[in-house]
């Protein structure tokens, strides 16, 4: 399988280099040698590793905010609500503040894993792939967010020490710090660390998240005008249409769109609602533009008449049975209760077709997906679509991402079977990282399918395909 470099992370070696070289770090204590090896770790930690100074006092302060939750009601009318108050203020500074800690060691444990990797002879145009993905599992977010954080922290930490001076001491929030950097991002160095100190003067504390941000924005333009237009065109380019879930089984799906076609597109829609609702049409405006909107995208008469692919997971008791409320899932979408999903078969004018999937139980009482209604190199027709329907989403912890590749967790190169025990959905980048030195992925428990992927930090985090309904 051959590996491309982590364009996401937007940071080439030298930078990242330059990230560790540049930021002066506070002393830690080593590790007591006299202290045990093996060290009490849970799930998503490293098995065996020595805690600092810095990540034992860390724990403390953890451990005593959670006695703190614990305790509450306790001093039920013993405080004043101004005090309370003054908790939740210095709660929300310490909150900013901590965000200023993880964004100086995120940098520094880029300079280091770039040098490590160097020394491994990663391919220079690779170096700095991995990093913010390790990120990712260590803060529980998705690749893409940890790349965005690892970027955040890189222009807050080099270029911008009076925004994150502020941002350490509280006087302002993460997310405020974080759109600052963001209008700052496409500016060269030296204009970005002028433009900080700048605004460090213009008493930022006392801003709101978008004040702060249109002024960081007039800031940028009349500091590098070109920049900014070449950065409105580079927008441009990134145009694009996604879809997520919603909470209560609906979706939203947006358009990324240059301003004017935007501004056109919801036109359209208003005087298709507006010349519904005068000749009498009872649904409200908001009812009336969703449904154009879906209608002249799919081709149909009636926004009801769904007639593309939809691949639902429903138990046979829940399409039988009317007494059976067990939710039907949309596949790596979201789930839709019994007496809905019901309707819309009954109502949908298009045609529905059905494809059995068998389930077993799992030793903890849950159930997996082993098999669909036989040895290749690839995945193809039935197993692919088994592996699908069992993983539903990315199964890299905290990814979340659509499938894109089916993996082979014992590398097929290596002698692997090409089989739904050893395969497993992942996105594309989660499938280019694994085959990075330092990275393993196996399955350790194949009565529930779960997996254990281990980083070069000598880190393991596991995950399950998850239950069908």
């Amino acid at each position: 399988m051959s590996v491309v470099p982590s364009t996401v992370m937007g940071m080439s070696a030298a930078a990242v280099l330059e990230a560790g070289e540049e930021t002066d770090l506070p002393d830690t204590v080593l590790p007591d040698p006299a202290a045990p090896d093996d060290a009490a770790a849970a799930e998503d930690a490293p098995t065996a590793a020595a805690a600092d100074d810095v990540t034992v006092r860390l724990d403390e302060m953890l451990d005593w905010l959670h006695r703190l939750v614990s305790a509450r009601g306790v001093d039920q009318g013993l405080m004043s609500d101004a005090a309370r108050i003054d908790r939740i203020a210095v709660c929300e500074r310490l909150q900013a503040s901590l965000e200023a800690v993880k964004a100086v060691e995120m940098v520094a444990f880029a300079q280091s894993q770039s040098t490590e990797q160097m020394r491994l002879g990663v391919h220079p145009s690779k170096i700095g792939s991995g990093i913010a993905d390790q990120i990712a599992l260590a803060c529980k977010v998705s690749p893409t967010e940890g790349s965005r954080r690892l970027n955040m922290a890189r222009d807050l930490v080099l270029d911008m020490p009076h925004t994150l001076d502020l941002l350490a001491t509280g006087e302002i929030g993460g997310w405020t710090a974080r759109l600052i950097v963001g209008q700052f991002s496409h500016l060269d160095r030296p204009t970005r660390s002028r433009l900080d100190a700048e605004l460090a003067g213009q008493d930022l504390g006392s801003m709101g998240s978008r004040q702060a941000e249109t002024t960081a924005k007039r800031l940028a333009y009349e500091a590098d005008p070109a920049a900014a237009t070449e950065r409105a065109r580079k927008a441009r380019k990134d145009r694009r249409v996604t879809l997520r879930p919603a909470p209560d089984t609906m979706s939203l799906l947006t358009g990324l769109l240059p301003v004017e076609q935007g501004v056109a597109c919801y036109a359209a829609l208003d005087a298709a609602a507006k010349s519904a609702k005068a000749a009498g049409d009872q649904r409200s405006k908001g009812q009336i533009m969703a449904d154009t909107l879906v209608a002249r995208l799919t081709g149909q008469e009636k926004a009801e008449d769904t007639g593309f692919e939809v691949g639902l997971i429903m138990p046979l008791g829940t399409l039988l049975d009317p007494g059976d409320q067990r939710p039907t899932e949309i596949i790596g979408h979201d789930l839709l209760p019994a007496d809905l999903i019901r309707d819309l078969i009954k109502d949908a004018e298009a045609r529905c077709w059905w494809r059995r999937l068998f389930t077993r139980p799992t030793g903890d009482g849950g159930q997996l997906i082993v098999d669909a209604d036989k040895r290749k190199r690839r995945f193809s027709s039935w197993l692919a679509h088994l592996i699908r329907c069992r993983d539903r989403i990315c199964t890299d912890p905290h990814c979340g991402a659509p499938i894109r590749h089916l993996d082979h967790i014992h590398r097929h190169a290596d002698g692997g079977p090409t089989t739904g025990m050893n395969g497993r959905g992942v996105c594309e980048r989660g499938n280019y990282i694994r085959e990075l030195p330092g990275w393993t992925v196996r399955v350790v428990d194949t009565d529930s399918h779960t997996v254990e992927i281990t980083t070069p930090t000598g880190h393991h985090y596991r995950s399950r395909p998850p239950e069908p309904p």
